[in-house]
């Protein structure tokens, strides 16, 4: 099974593809993007990724004309291109297009569009426990926007590698945001508590599914500003991401943490376990 590659409607095993020099998310990462889950050859959540997706180019003014319908034909011509039902993970992003670099949006651009797809191996909700490090957080003030400008969470991740943990929940000041790659939730009390969404936080797909699947169950919520020693004193940290949906976490910066709602964080992981297999039957 090979992993393959797409870039404006040509297709081709991903280490053979090859994108121009002049595509402007090689010289200013300008352009915004999307990963999600396919199980079953069916994309899981793929309205809402598209949803986040739209709001993301508008709001660079990125020219993408692709309807929905024509990027989704797109999509899943990758996924049917695959030869397994097995756990895939699926990449798209588009950027302003090709032009000779200039930082000025070139009139006449069209946007590119760029796909990969790979075999993927879950982590295990039930087994799998983060170790979190704490980090300053030097991204810019657009993180409401899923852009490629990813240079401080790869400083971030790879300082959470170096330290021997497994992400970095990252803070402006005293205010917790979210993680490196993952948006970050704490129960404290009973109580499910993530950051506010605003220009500082990513609208993550599976934070607002944990949420929803909250209110489901009856679970206490609060959308509310965290601060560092909130987050240093609860009960329990959840990471939230769409490749890895709801995981725990067991330390940060060394400390253990209680873990002492794991009867809370049970039931959601088995409420999304049960919302991710019964969107993901049929297509």
């Amino acid at each position: 099974m090979q992993s393959l590659g797409y870039y404006n409607g040509k297709i081709g095993p991903l280490d053979e593809m090859s994108v121009p020099m002049n595509d402007r998310a090689v010289y200013f990462g300008d352009g915004v993007y999307e990963a999600m889950l396919v199980q079953n050859r069916v994309i899981f959540s793929l309205e809402e990724h598209m949803d986040r997706f739209w709001r993301s180019f508008t709001a660079l003014q990125i020219p993408f004309t692709m309807t929905r319908t024509e990027l989704k034909t797109e999509l899943y011509k990758m996924v049917d291109a695959m030869d397994t039902d097995e756990p895939l993970m699926l990449y798209w992003q588009t950027s302003r297009g090709t032009a000779p670099r200039g930082h000025i949006f070139p009139t006449a651009a069209k946007a590119n569009l760029m796909i990969t797809i790979k075999p993927f191996k879950m982590k295990d909700m039930k087994t799998f426990r983060h170790r979190l490090l704490t980090l300053e957080d030097t991204r810019f003030l657009h993180c409401d926007i899923k852009t490629l400008n990813l240079i401080p969470s790869v400083m971030a991740a790879q300082k959470a590698e170096e330290a021997g943990c497994t992400e970095a929940v990252m803070h402006r000041g005293d205010r917790v945001t979210e993680c490196a790659h993952s948006n970050v939730l704490i129960i404290k009390d009973g109580v499910l508590k993530t950051p506010p969404l605003d220009n500082l936080i990513l609208p993550g797909i599976t934070r607002m599914h944990i949420l929803q699947l909250a209110a489901q169950l009856g679970i206490p919520t609060e959308e509310k500003i965290i601060s560092l020693p909130e987050l240093l004193d609860a009960d329990e940290i959840l990471v939230a991401s769409s490749t890895a949906l709801c995981l725990r976490a067991e330390s940060i910066n060394g400390q253990s943490l209680p873990q002492s709602a794991g009867h809370l964080v049970e039931a959601l992981q088995n409420a999304y376990a049960e919302k991710f297999h019964n969107e993901t039957q049929n297509r």
